[in-house]
């Protein structure tokens, strides 16, 4: 038991699943027996389809359990810890022999996520264990300039990990280029797609290493301060900054003369956002930070030139300055040697939706969506049919099963008619409606639009109402044209980034699965059988029995029948709420 060591993960996602709960048992248990072990924290693994986490370091090896509640606790420490046999059962991961797992961190290339689930990230002493620091060290010792750091980003190839995907080197180096005595660099941690879940994961697992990269950018520009702007809805992550950031400056990373580099006065604080999805562009961001309502303006002046507070200012997001400390330590080639000709380095993804394993994943730029999806992820729950995925967040696009062997770069991805955004993927199966998935994000990005631009704020709206309509089987073929017409006005006549891309479920639906927005409208059909005004439920009578619960659960009476009889729906009657076909135990109901 000596030297034995058990590991939480409580990150956001874990203490959702219950982890607290399970660290306050292991805790109380491990007082209880007066056991010589030591109990630590980390945050999310990216496996969250397996939370609770708990990590057990002994004398024969490392060992990874998964849901381990706390009613699975006492027997993970009676039997692994009291009597030295792992609990086979709910191994996740053993580096002595292989699991079902396994293939789910195989593939994955950790750069940003290089920490994350591997330190206690309230203690800045582990990062720096595991080679935080060390690159700002590195800029100290070696003199290297801001041309120097510049150029390294450069040649690595990164590009901004929010949304478009701009070289990160060539940003750094228009801010460097104009001259002002007050420069600003900002961490954008308030998208709001899901990606956004990254960007929590890294900023609870790892904050430092954000911290870091924007202190090697802020030296790189000429900057001399540094916001990280974070959505309140984020109150680990931003709890977690605030530890991080005074550790930071208590060690002489930030403050006067920062990270030992003479003349660079630089520190960090954090603006909380409301979580507007417009403040993830640039402009709209900043206004937010001077206290203004977060609308984006015309550009140029870009925020290069003229930005926060009308200075020079670059903007990037959390995954984007995760990957510098790595590029400065292990240099622009190392990073290079990952992906593709014009996408370098690696890619985290927040799996989600119709996927057997969900939770995040980092992969080398140039791996087929296939791959994620069924290699990482498991394939589709249910063993059901894969349809199509969901890539850029709400304002992403679809892509279709037989586009599934597309690389994941910027170029590729967008040539499908999505975005890599930031990084979101949603799994969709057989079961889902396309046409109400277009609805869904266009409900979403209609909601969120800040009202500057006519054409997005009454634009979005309208397209929604003829999706409502034909999701209602009240649409018309004209509606199909109407559509495509008003996503192209959007795109054409609005001001940022997320206006412009508002229309892309819709186009994308309408690109590769057009025949079922035509059944909705020609036949009154929902091939996928979502859409509920378009369905119709009819009794089996050969299945019926007569047991009477359907007529029971109904709730206005649309059902007749004697017991013993087979019942049957009356349909002016009907409401189509669903619950005699949830209830039937002989499977009588049927939808169509």
């Amino acid at each position: 038991m000596q030297n034995t060591k058990i590991i939480v993960g409580l990150g956001s996602c874990g203490i959702a699943a219950g982890a607290g709960k399970t660290y306050q048992k292991i805790e109380t248990l491990i007082a209880e027996g007066n056991l010589d072990v030591k109990l630590g924290k980390t945050s999310c693994v990216g496996m969250c389809y397996r939370e609770p986490l708990v990590e057990i370091h002994d004398a024969s090896g490392v060992y990874l359990y998964g849901d381990i509640d706390e009613s699975r606790v006492p027997e993970i420490i009676e039997k692994h810890i009291l009597e030295q046999k792992p609990v086979k059962e709910y191994l996740v991961k053993t580096d002595l022999f292989p699991t079902p797992d396994d293939s789910f961190l195989k593939d994955q290339v950790k750069i940003t996520l290089r920490n994350c689930g591997m330190i206690d990230p309230e203690q800045i002493e582990e990062y720096e264990a595991h080679g935080g620091y060390q690159a700002v060290k590195k800029i100290a010792a070696e003199k290297l300039t801001s041309a120097d750091i510049i150029k390294t980003v450069l040649e690595s190839g990164i590009r901004g990990r929010g949304g478009g995907g701009f070289p990160t080197g060539l940003k750094w180096k228009f801010a460097a280029g104009y001259s002002s005595p007050e420069k600003y660099i900002i961490c954008n941690a308030d998208e709001g797609d899901p990606g956004a879940f990254m960007d929590r994961s890294v900023l609870e697992g790892d904050p430092h290493t954000v911290l870091e990269g924007m202190i090697i950018g802020g030296y790189a520009i000429g900057a001399s301060d540094g916001v990280i702007y974070c959505r309140a809805e984020y109150p680990l992550a931003i709890k977690r900054l605030n530890i991080a950031l005074n550790q930071a400056r208590e060690k002489g990373y930030l403050g006067t003369d920062a990270c030992g580099i003479k003349d660079f006065n630089f520190d960090i604080h954090i603006k909380e956002g409301a979580g507007a999805f417009v403040c993830g562009e640039e402009t709209a961001l900043i206004a937010s930070v001077e206290g203004r309502r977060g609308m984006p303006r015309k550009r140029p002046p870009f925020p290069a030139q003229s930005g926060l507070w009308n200075k020079p200012t670059n903007i990037n997001n959390v995954e984007t300055f995760a990957g510098i400390p790595w590029i400065i330590l292990n240099g622009a080639e190392a990073f290079a040697n990952f992906g593709t000709e014009k996408s370098k380095g690696t890619k985290v993804f927040a799996l989600a939706g119709k996927v057997k394993r969900s939770g995040l994943v980092e992969v080398p730029m140039g791996m087929t969506i296939r791959d994620v999806i069924f290699n990482l992820g498991g394939g589709i729950k249910d063993d059901k049919k894969f349809k199509a995925v969901q890539m850029g967040g709400p304002s992403g696009g679809c892509i279709p099963e037989y586009l599934a062997d597309t690389v994941v770069d910027y170029d590729s991805v967008t040539a499908t008619g999505a975005i890599m955004g930031s990084g979101g993927m949603v799994v969709m199966d057989e079961t889902t409606c396309m046409v109400d998935v277009a609805k869904f994000f266009l409900d979403f990005t209609c909601k969120e639009s800040c009202g500057k631009c006519t054409f997005c704020r009454i634009g979005t709206k309208r397209m929604l109402e003829i999706l409502e309509r034909i999701t209602n089987g009240e649409g018309k073929p004209s509606d199909l044209d109407e559509l495509i017409d008003l996503a192209q006005q959007i795109k054409d006549n609005t001001l940022c980034g997320l206006g412009q891309t508002a229309p892309n479920p819709v186009l994308t639906t309408l690109r590769y699965f057009r025949d079922e927005y035509e059944a909705h409208i020609n036949q009154h059909k929902c091939p996928a059988k979502v859409c509920k005004n378009l369905l119709t439920y009819t009794v089996n009578e050969s299945k019926c029995t007569g047991c009477t619960v359907c007529a029971r659960n109904c709730p206005v009476n649309a059902i007749d029948g004697e017991r013993k009889k087979a019942h049957t729906i009356r349909q002016d009657a009907c409401i189509k709420c669903g619950l005699c076909f949830t209830k039937c135990k002989f499977d009588a109901i049927e939808m169509s």
